[in-house]
């Protein structure tokens, strides 16, 4: 059997360069999210297949990577279709297996709990610039908090740590599922088919699209699934009527009535002031109406970060008030957010950012056959300057002494002290 030297599809080996932009990253993201008070957890790779399977996951519940049973439990004779084969899977993002973390270990956590989760989560998509099947993500999350200083407190805390890492005039875009089911309650869409429910999820999918089709090409597809076509244009009106900002909630608020509580309308308000208020980074926060999120378990505010430089999402995140109660039965206020780790070092590296603060980096060169009495005086040296805070990487010197001291500047070592068995130390 020939071996492979590339990675699995979808997988990436990751070089030095870019490893040192990453654990920069992730030291600046715990050291930044523990001064809003974020305590650090984790939780395995693995996790039931009931749990990665349970409809709140949206389109990712396609994409698990799922784990065949083991030894006796596996019976394939017996077998009448693969989920008599599968016992779990790889997490597809760090929300659901939280939700059972805290349902777990509820009563040896404070509450609110802010927890700070970092780890690999696997997706069986299909990769493109910036997407992997294996990718690390970033979480925020706090539970138990029922108010909208959840959301302030993500926002802020995520703005932070970005403006650290040099990013400026990015867009935090904020909406509200309930403001969206209200939306398409006030156009009066009605079910498709009879004794059904109006398909909420079916609209938000669409909708979802208007970055990428347009106003007319969400009307074309609302119409052709059988919606009236005056329902849908009382309803893609609000779309050219509202604002990107509060005037815009207040105009929704004030357009929809009845189908949307003057608290909901509020509380979008409230976060978007105290954000612009307390803000430390260079940022906007813009009021979108068009903005879902795939996940079908966000319950109130939802929110994502844009970045023109990216031509995309770089982060996201919202409310989720009913997941923790699918574990335990009791209803748990949780609002998270969580930064797309790997396209924010993948922008990094594009700008060849360089990491602040490393220590200074030197080479020796040790000619070979150093005596013994020398070679001691060179580790040392290395030692003590070691000791000093610096960075010391003692090689053998090589023929082409050209071409390795290329390499090592190329490295960033920005002196090289050359050593010979025939010159004093």
């Amino acid at each position: 059997m020939e071996m492979k030297k590339k990675p699995v599809t979808g997988m990436k080996d990751i070089l030095p360069k870019e490893m040192e932009i990453r654990d920069y990253a992730i030291g600046l993201i715990k050291e930044t999210y523990k001064k809003f008070g974020f305590t650090s957890v984790e939780t395995p790779c693995v996790e039931h297949i009931e749990n990665l399977s349970s409809k709140q996951g949206g389109e990712n519940e396609k994409l698990i990577f799922k784990i065949l049973k083991r030894g006796e439990k596996l019976r394939l004779e017996e077998a009448q279709s693969a989920a008599d084969l599968v016992d779990g899977g790889l997490r597809y993002d760090l929300t659901v297996p939280l939700s059972r973390y805290y349902s777990n270990n509820a009563n040896d956590l404070p509450s609110p709990f802010k927890a700070l989760q970092m780890g690999n989560v696997w997706r069986a998509d299909r990769p493109q610039k910036g997407r992997y099947r294996q990718f690390m993500q970033c979480d925020i999350d706090i539970l138990g908090e029922p108010t909208n200083l959840a959301e302030i407190e993500l926002i802020l805390a995520t703005s932070t740590l970005l403006g650290k890492l040099d990013f400026k005039n990015f867009t935090i875009r904020i909406n509200d599922r309930r403001i969206l089911r209200a939306m398409v309650d006030y156009a009066g869409f009605t079910p498709l088919a009879e004794n059904d429910k109006v398909d909420y999820d079916g609209i938000f999918i669409t909708l979802d699209k208007m970055d990428k089709i347009g106003l007319d090409g969400v009307r074309e597809e609302l119409i052709s699934v059988g919606n009236d076509a005056a329902v849908v244009d009382k309803y893609l009106d609000l779309f050219r009527k509202v604002t990107p900002d509060t005037a815009g909630i207040a105009f929704l608020k004030e357009t929809l009535g009845e189908s949307l509580a003057d608290d909901i309308a509020e509380g979008l308000s409230f976060i978007i002031e105290n954000v612009e208020a307390a803000k430390e980074a260079e940022f906007k926060m813009a009021f979108d109406p068009t903005l879902v999120r795939g996940m079908s378990y966000y319950t109130g505010p939802i929110f994502e970060i844009s970045m023109d430089e990216y031509g995309g999402s770089v982060g996201g995140g919202g409310r989720y008030d009913e997941m923790i109660g699918r574990f335990t039965g009791q209803q748990t206020p949780a609002c998270g957010f969580s930064i797309g780790f790997e396209r924010i070092v993948m922008l990094l590296l594009e700008r060849d950012f360089k990491v602040p603060g490393s220590a200074e980096k030197t080479a020796f060169m040790i000619e070979k056959n150093m005596p013994k009495d020398k070679m001691a005086k060179i580790l040392a040296t290395a030692r003590e300057r070691r000791a000093a805070g610096e960075c010391i990487n003692i090689v053998m010197m090589k023929k082409n002494k050209k071409f390795q001291k290329d390499q090592l500047t190329a490295e960033g070592y920005t002196e090289i002290i050359e050593y010979f068995s025939d010159r004093d130390i």
